[in-house]
């Protein structure tokens, strides 16, 4: 586990590679970036004060208030660019928190506030995966109930890092899970490339259908594996190593996914909309190079990241979106992504399946643990080791 900037960023970004394998993740200093494209995005301080957030979401409802998790177990609300003081949800007895664990994921449903659910993804004190339900107050907007949790997955952790973690909603209404490989370093159990795992995966279920086959939920019909032999019928994508951060471009559906590697490279995957069951390639390859074997790995059914980075620019890659939306200026359209310990952001063409190079668009001055979306699009992110949120916004004309 690497050490840096401090016990928060020590105790939680060892997303990164963490294998004895590969150069020191403690080693990965950025060097001099790729040119820019002369666009340098505005960077602004929203929200200040917060516990390790790792997490940020909006609810859909017309409020404009933005939600952030904070690793210990507690959702807070930023309303009007103010750090609301009274929690919207405090869980955190209920979890194990610390190095890649805690309160990793939040999704409100898309039918929000008719709806009143929204959806965490947390390690619980065993340290195993929980992905449950809870709802917001019936008298009180501002605040969820803590009594209404309805955990619809849970799964162990053979280790304990690799958590995965995220929760979001796709364009066609159901949640999609990422998970990690289940830990360690390279994979020992073969997770990437098993179908009897929810490890190394992007699950997908339908929480509003009735639950089928004694599970909480139902499992959508056009899940790809869903009539494959021993197979788990939520998987929707394999072959990941730990997806820290996965995001649907509001405009395509695109599903864009930031998978941490192991000792050398990091890379940004993308699933189109409409296309579904893609092998990534964890743990035969690493980016776009092989890891076991070293030489010579077998590509047959692999679909290759989009990009990649080395670990002289960064250690783990933190998942971004495609920014879109009239105040996106000169950003609009761009994939934005950063890491968890340098203070590059990067912005990416997204258009196009052929391997392309990203080019650092700011040095923000601290690490960041995600990148999400306000209700418009304006893009925001959350810096685990500053404790702030940040918004991104359109270069200064």
């Amino acid at each position: 586990m690497r050490r840096s900037r401090g016990a928060v960023l020590l105790v939680f970004l060892a997303i990164a590679a963490c294998s004895p394998a590969g150069p020191s993740a403690g080693s990965a200093r950025p060097t001099v970036p790729p040119s820019s494209p002369g666009i340098t995005p505005q960077v602004t301080i929203v929200a200040s004060g917060l516990r390790a957030p790792t997490e940020v979401a909006n609810a859909g409802d017309g409020s404009g208030r933005l939600f952030v998790a904070e690793q210990a177990g507690r959702i807070r609300i930023v309303r009007d660019r103010t750090l609301v003081e009274r929690p919207f949800l405090d869980i955190t007895e209920r979890i194990a928190s610390g190095g890649e664990r805690g309160l990793l994921g939040l999704a409100f449903h898309p039918d929000y506030p008719t709806d009143p659910r929204f959806f965490v993804n947390y390690t619980d004190r065993d340290g195993d995966t929980v992905v449950s339900s809870f709802e917001v107050s019936v008298s009180d907007p501002e605040q969820a109930d803590a009594g209404s949790e309805h955990v619809l997955l849970p799964f162990d952790q053979p280790f304990a890092n690799h958590n995965g973690g995220g929760v979001v909603f796709g364009p066609d209404g159901m949640l999609y899970i990422a998970t990690g490989d289940g830990g360690s370093g390279g994979d020992p159990q073969g997770n990437g490339q098993r179908l009897d795992t929810f490890l190394a995966k992007i699950l997908r279920i339908d929480v509003d259908a009735p639950p089928t086959d004694g599970n909480e939920y139902a499992i959508p019909a056009g899940n790809p594996f869903v009539d494959v032999q021993g197979a788990r019928p939520e998987i929707w994508l394999t072959g990941l190593r730990n997806p820290w951060r996965i995001r649907f471009d509001r405009a395509t559906g695109d599903l864009w996914i930031g998978d941490v590697g192991q000792g050398r490279w990091e890379e940004i995957d993308v699933a189109r909309a409409g296309t579904s069951g893609q092998n990534f390639g964890w743990n035969r390859m690493e980016g776009f190079h092989c890891f076991k074997p070293a030489d010579g790995c077998d590509g047959t059914g692999l679909t290759l990241p989009v990009a990649e980075y080395g670990h002289d620019l960064g250690c783990a890659v933190i998942g971004g979106v495609v920014a879109r939306g009239a105040n996106q200026g000169a950003l609009d359209g761009g994939y934005l992504f950063g890491d968890s310990c340098s203070d590059n952001l990067w912005l990416m063409d997204p258009a196009g399946d052929e391997r392309r190079e990203a080019v650092i668009v700011a040095r923000l001055g601290r690490t960041l643990s995600s990148i999400g979306e306000g209700e418009d699009g304006t893009v925001f992110a959350t810096s685990l080791s500053a404790g702030e949120l940040l918004q991104i916004g359109a270069p200064a004309s």
